[in-house]
This record gives structure tokens, sequence and C-alpha cells, in this order.
């Protein structure tokens, strides 16, 4: 694919939100109004502004993100519209402001190289740490950035700049800050991590002082995210953690031992926190506890069987009687709405941002990059399934974003830095 057919396709993707925003009008109201005309140009000035800034700061990198990237905001955006046509406001300016931060990562990127992300990983590791601690902060002191808590979680800050307060969910830059420090530290230490052995009985274990620094960073990162009940960024970060150190080393016994913790982990949340008890609840029997704990996932269920092979059609559905269906639920949506067909054409999209961004991995010569670029699209595609598999009752329910699609300004703007990072990465293994 070439850089202009990319192009064609980023237009293409703004003019399909536009017809679905004109179904969903029409099926509503029987009119067209400004609201589509403006989607459409936001739509375009984004994913088009962070085209170009492709062009000038990674003209070689892969031509396969950004398209199935703008397909699922469009799906997403056009179901948020139906649903709460003022949270589709909010997500418009959301969209402009994160491709604006992905534009800046690059040019930034492309100004020092990834190589600095290596050198200064132990930075990073700080940023990490202090933006999942930022949502501790006060809540009613002078400052500017507070703490805020939403729905039992405090896992927000509020940031007034007097004009407008904006509530963001820093966790979502932690966990690429945290990839990172990760694919510094295994880079520099793979070989120790592989060769330096110590024997337990018939096990043979990594030298200590090799692997408890990871250890320490990924159980003080766990220690903040449970403590602030954000059990499923928890678990997104417990399994790229584990992943990323079988992507290093090709040892098995990490994935034997991570999936052992994830168990023993699993079953002390349900024992601990009632909410984890209710989602397995929902999970194994949502219409057992119908009026309760299972409500969301029954509705989502029924919302998926109503959609059938093609769908209701954009504004012909009841995604608004699925509750949160514009941030949890928003897949259930679109299979109402648009259908088996839908769904699988959402799903396609993220296999190929998945497929495209381990390829990069493969593909990099700089052991860094290659698993950076792992870790990267490990985080995107372990959240996706993730969120996919709680509406589909494959797992039970996290409560974390679907990436370019659910409602949510933090999200959006991890996943641009996140693109980023994969399209500089895909940059430097081309050119010289």
């Amino acid at each position: 694919m070439t850089r202009n057919v990319e192009a064609l396709l980023i237009v293409g993707a703004a003019v399909l939100t536009a017809f679905g925003m004109t179904l969903v009008n029409y099926a509503s109201e029987g009119s067209v109004d400004a609201q589509i005309g403006l989607t459409f140009l936001i739509v375009t000035i984004a994913f088009g502004g962070f085209h170009l800034a492709i062009r000038r700061f990674a003209p070689d990198a892969s031509t396969n993100l950004l398209p199935p990237a703008a397909l699922v905001t469009v799906f997403g955006l056009i179901e948020i519209y139906r649903i709460n046509p003022v949270r589709a406001g909010l997500q418009r300016w959301w969209l402009l402001i994160a491709a604006a931060l992905g534009v800046a990562t690059l040019a930034w990127l492309h100004r020092v190289g990834t190589a600095a992300l290596r050198r200064y990983r132990n930075i990073t590791l700080a940023g990490a740490v202090l933006l999942l601690l930022a949502p501790l902060l006060p809540s009613d002191w002078a400052l500017p950035i507070r703490g805020l808590t939403i729905n039992g979680s405090r896992l927000w800050i509020e940031v007034d700049l007097g004009v407008v307060t904006l509530n963001f969910q820093p966790g979502e830059l932690a966990k690429i800050a945290f990839v990172v420090f990760l694919a510094g530290y295994l880079a520099d230490r793979r070989v120790a991590l592989i060769e330096a052995k110590r024997r337990l009985g018939p096990v043979a274990l990594p030298e200590p002082r090799q692997l408890l620094p990871l250890v320490f960073v990924w159980g003080g990162t766990m220690a903040v995210l449970v403590g602030q009940r954000d059990l499923g960024a928890s678990l997104l970060l417990f399994a790229v953690f584990v992943a990323m150190l079988y992507a290093a080393t090709g040892q098995s016994g990490y994935l034997t031992g991570g999936l052992f913790l994830t168990l023993v982990g699993a079953i002390g949340s349900w024992r601990l926190f009632d909410h984890v008890q209710r989602r397995v609840t929902a999970w194994i029997n949502p219409l057992g506890d119908f009026e309760d704990a299972g409500f969301q996932v029954a509705q989502g269920m029924f919302g998926l069987g109503t959609g059938s092979l093609s769908g209701s059609g954009p504004g012909l559905g009841r995604p608004d009687l699925i509750p949160n269906a514009i941030t949890d639920f928003i897949f259930a949506a679109v299979g109402e709405e648009f259908g088996f067909a839908g769904t699988i054409a959402v799903l396609a999209a993220y296999a190929l941002i998945v497929a495209v961004g381990f390829g990069i991995s493969l593909r990099a010569r700089d052991r860094f990059n290659k698993l950076l670029a792992a870790g990267l699209t490990l985080t995107f595609g372990i959240q996706t399934f993730l969120i996919v598999g709680g509406v589909l009752r494959v797992v039970p329910l996290t409560g974390i974003t679907l990436p370019f699609m659910s409602y949510g300004g933090s999200s959006l703007v991890g996943n641009f830095v996140l693109f980023a990072l994969l399209l500089r990465i895909s940059h430097e293994e081309v050119s010289p």
C-alpha cells in the first residue's frame, strides 16, 4: 500500500463516519444537521494530520497501521453519537487532541530517535510511577491538578485550565512508559536472564539479582493499581510483563509461572473484592442474576443476538438499553446495529493492527526496538482481547476500554502515542 492509498482510505473513513451519522439522524429525526459536517471535518483533520506527520517525520513507516485504526474509530464515533450525542461531541475534540499529541510524539522521535527511550529508561519508569500515583492527589486542594474518584475507582485526575476542566486517566500513558522501561531493561539483561541460572531442586531459576528488579517494579505497579481498584489494568500489565519476558528470553517457564500467578491473583481478587465477585457471577450465569450483577452482560448478549447477520441499522437498534454501552460494551452496540458483519469487520481491523505490529517487531534489527514493538503490540492486542472477550463472555469483564472505539479521551491519547512509537520503529528499521 502506498501513502496515497493510505490517504484515500482515511478520507473514506471520514466519509463513512458522516454517512453513518446521517443514517442515525434520519432514523431518529429525519433531518441532517451541522454535527455531521463537523464530524467529517474533525476526523479528516485528525487522521489526515497524523498521516501528513508520518510523511514528514517517518516516511518509511508501515502504511498498514493507520487505515484500520481509522475504521474502528469510525464505528466507535457512530455508536457514541447514536447513544449519546453530547459525549460524541466531546469524543471529537479528544480525537483532535490525541492526534496532535501523536504528531508531537512523532516529531520528537524524529529528532532524538528511539535510542533516547532506551538511554533514559529509568527516567521513563519514574514517570510511569508518578502517572500512576497522580490520581491519589487530594481532591480539594488549590492546585489545578487534583485526584478524582469515579464509580468507586480513583483512576482519574482533574485538570483545571481555567476556561475548561478536563478529566484524564494517566494510567493510559503509564502503561506505555512501563513497556518502554521493560523493553530497555530486557534488551540489556537478556543474556543474563537466559544463561545465569540457579537450581532449586529440579527447577532452574534466573539469578535473583537479574530478575528481582523487574519483580519489584512489577509488584509496586500492581500494588498501586490494586489500591486504586483498577484490576483490569493490573491484569493487562501483568500479562504484558510475562509476555515480554518470554519474548526476550524464549523461556517457556515464564509463561508457566505467569499462568500460575494469574490463577493465584484471580482467586485472591475474587475472595477480596466484592465487585470482582459480581463480575464472575455475571460471567458464569448472567441470566441467573439478571436484575443485578448479570444485567449488563445479559443486555449485551441480547443486543448481539438482535443484530443477527447484518444488524438493525444505525439508529434503529436499542444499544442505549445496555449499561455503559459507549465504554465497556461498545462492541455489543456495534453488533446490534451493524450485525455479525460489522463485528467481523471490527475484529479483522484489530487483527490487522496486531499482525502489523508483530511484523514490525520481527523485522526490527535493534533488540530494544524489537522488544518495544512487541510490548506495544501485546499491550494493544491483550487490551482488545480482554474487553471483546468480556462482552462475548470468553473472560470476565475487566472494565478497560476498547482501543480507538470506546468513549474516553485518555484512551485515545494513549493509543495515538502508542501508534507514533510503532511507526517510528517501523521507519528506523527501513531507513539507514
